[in-house]
């Protein structure tokens, strides 16, 4: 490979250097999915950040020329994300989550969750209809919970065992100027909880021990206590499930994610007619309880 003086000689144009990003990208063989799923909007959302260009100028600047030193950054940080494996969204330190941009780094989770588009559409048609307080279980960097503060004017409780997340979450609460609506709960699962919610929206760890060994290197990045939930996945699952009820207002819901982890929660539960969500924009393993049915199949 070319050395980085006689790359930054001959390369002079953004257009040079997304062209030339997307080439590394497919030659290392990154693995996409954490805010983008091919090699040209992967180089084209790093560069524009390197160079703080918004996301609409790709027209108006493709043919613009680069500084020396524009350059040097651009091939230091695209031999990172190729070499190290670090995700997108970890070298930018942003996430978009329903059209919101999110704070992230190596504490927490990059947001990525087909709930999004639950709270796009206001969780209906299962939500009661008037939802005054959400509660966020496993809230992560706080984007599910601070996107149903943005989309559907609601107080939410942002709830997290990690200090480390709770403290990025923190964060995306200032960056968003939210701290009227969104209070932080430091709790193992529900031990804190005392409040009623009309709805507990949970993306628990639920990844199982088979799937944890061989996901792609980016994975290893993400904290371990976000992804592993034991050697099903459902660790945390059966807990939320058995205790959600109690913390649900009359016409409450619980909105759970278990991803691939489905096949085993409804082997684990044979009885239960779980609803599973069709999502437009892809993704699964997402199911819906009431309180009702909570009460029935999981007291």
């Amino acid at each position: 490979m070319q050395n980085h003086d006689e790359i930054t000689s001959q390369l002079t144009t953004v257009r040079d250097y997304a062209r030339w990003s997307m080439g590394r990208f497919t030659e290392s063989k990154i693995f996409y999915g954490h805010g983008t799923d091919n090699a040209w909007d992967e180089a084209l959302t790093l560069i524009f950040h390197l160079l703080h260009l918004p996301p609409e100028a790709n027209q108006h600047v493709f043919d613009a020329t680069l500084t020396i030193a524009e350059r040097q950054l651009i091939l230091r940080v695209v031999e990172t994300r190729c070499l190290d494996r670090i995700p997108l969204p970890y070298l930018t330190n942003e996430a978009w989550f329903t059209g919101m941009p999110f704070i992230v780094d190596e504490r927490v989770l990059i947001p990525r969750s087909p709930i999004g588009e639950l709270i796009e559409a206001g969780f209906s048609p299962w939500a009661p209809s008037t939802i005054n307080k959400v509660l966020d279980l496993c809230a992560g960097s706080g984007c599910i919970g601070l996107s149903c503060v943005e989309h559907l004017d609601v107080d939410a409780d942002l709830l997290d065992l990690s200090a480390d997340a709770l403290a990025v979450a923190a964060k995306n609460i200032a960056k968003h100027d939210m701290a009227d609506s969104a209070r932080l709960i430091q709790s193992d699962l529900f031990a804190q909880v005392s409040d009623l919610y009309d709805v507990i929206v949970s993306n628990p760890p639920y990844v199982d021990a088979g799937d944890l060994d061989s996901m792609p290197a980016e994975f290893g990045h993400e904290p371990r206590i976000a992804l592993a939930a034991g050697e099903d996945g459902l660790d945390l699952a059966h807990k939320i499930l058995a205790e959600a009820s109690e913390y649900l207002t009359d016409n409450g819901i619980l909105v759970i994610e278990v991803g691939n982890s489905w096949v085993a929660l409804e082997q684990a539960y044979p009885s239960v007619p779980f609803t599973w969500v069709e999502f437009e924009r892809g993704g699964h393993g997402v199911c819906v309880f009431n309180r009702q049915e909570l009460i029935q199949y999981f007291k």
